[in-house]
C-alpha cells in the first residue's frame, strides 16, 4: 500500500506545482486509511509556515482530536526541513516515508535528526529516492529561474 499513499503525495505535489507553489505534497495515513492529504501553500496563504507537513499535521490532529499521532505514518515527496522534522517528532509519528533527500534544508541530510539517539522519540523512516519527486522539484525551480532571467533581461 506504500506506493499508493506516496502516489497521493505526488498528486498533491503536482497540485502545488500547478498553483506556483514549491511542489511538495504530504499524506497522513492512520490504520491504512488516508486521514489527510495536502500540499505546500506558502504563496497562497502568504505564510512561511504553510509547509505541506505542518498543514497536514494540524489537520490530522484536529481530525483525531489528539496531538499525538502515534498510530500514523506521514508520506512526503521531499525530505522534511528541520522545522517540519521537529513537528513530526513532536506529533510522535510512527513512520516517515519521503521521496527525495533535501541537501539544503533536510532534517536528516543536514543534521541526522532521524538518527539522533538523544531525542526522546524515534520513528522508522524510509527515503524512496523517487525520481519523479526529484524531477518535479528540478522542473519547478528551472522554470522559476527562466522566468526570473526573462524578467531581468527586460
Amino acid at each position: 500500500m506504500t506506493d499508493s499513499f506516496f502516489d497521493l503525495a505526488l498528486q498533491e505535489a503536482k497540485y502545488a506545482y500547478d498553483r506556483d507553489e514549491v511542489p511538495v505534497g504530504a499524506v497522513i495515513v492512520c490504520n491504512e486509511q488516508v486521514l489527510v492529504k495536502t500540499h505546500n501553500r506558502k504563496q497562497a496563504q502568504k505564510d512561511g509556515l504553510a509547509h505541506a507537513e505542518l498543514l497536514a499535521i494540524q489537520e490530522a490532529q484536529n481530525s483525531l482530536n489528539d496531538w499525538r499521532l502515534t498510530e500514523c505514518d506521514i508520506y512526503v515527496t521531499l525530505e522534511p526541513c528541520v522545522m517540519c522534522m521537529g513537528a513530526i517528532f513532536h506529533a510522535r509519528f510512527r513512520r516517515l516515508i519521503y521521496g527525495t533527500p533535501d541537501y539544503k534544508w533536510g532534517g536528516e541530510s543536514l543534521f541526522n535528526m532521524l538518527s539522533e539517539p538523544k531525542l526522546n522519540h524515534h520513528l522508522d523512516f524510509t527515503c524512496l529516492e523517487s525520481s519523479e519527486s526529484a524531477q518535479l522539484l528540478t522542473s519547478f525551480f528551472k522554470q522559476k529561474r527562466q522566468k526570473q532571467k526573462k524578467k531581468n533581461s527586460c
